[in-house]
């Protein structure tokens, strides 16, 4: 009895080795495939500063983070939106964006929940500047974030 035990767990052992290469040699051929959807070149980052009245605060940290959750998913060129603000200012609020093309960047801001987001909180921000970026590493792009 004890022998079969060892033999019938060496064999899911050897088995869930086998199935974990299987799966990581699946995983990379996914990563190559994903990787060849994004063209570097193509590619839209942008960096949005943005100062809040600290009136709206709460109210415009809660709709940043809902359009951006909404846009990365429901919209397949939208990558990356990320909002954050600065530990020392909360009022300073900085949202990385980065979007698969130009096109995709224009279908995000005619999106029903971004044009929500937008006339809802005109009148909660004091200032905008919206800071297009260049990558030092525009091969690196695809891998970094991944839908």
């Amino acid at each position: 009895m004890k022998r079969i035990i060892i033999a019938l767990m060496g064999f899911i052992v050897m088995t869930m080795m086998t199935s974990c290469k299987e799966n990581k040699v699946a995983a990379t051929e996914v990563l190559q495939e994903e990787a060849k959807v994004y063209d570097p070149a193509k590619m839209l980052v942008r960096l949005s500063v943005i100062e809040v009245y600290p009136e709206y605060l709460e109210e415009y940290l809660q709709a940043a983070a809902t359009v951006g959750g909404e846009s990365v998913k429901k919209e397949p060129g939208v990558i990356c939106i990320y909002p954050s603000h600065l530990k020392s200012d909360s009022c300073q609020i900085r949202i990385l964006e980065i979007y698969r093309d130009q096109e995709a960047y224009q279908g995000h801001i005619a999106s029903e929940h971004f044009q929500t987001y937008k006339q809802g909180t005109l009148h909660m921000v004091k200032s905008l500047e919206l800071l297009d970026m260049e990558p030092l590493d525009p091969a690196a792009m695809p891998y970094i974030f991944k839908k």
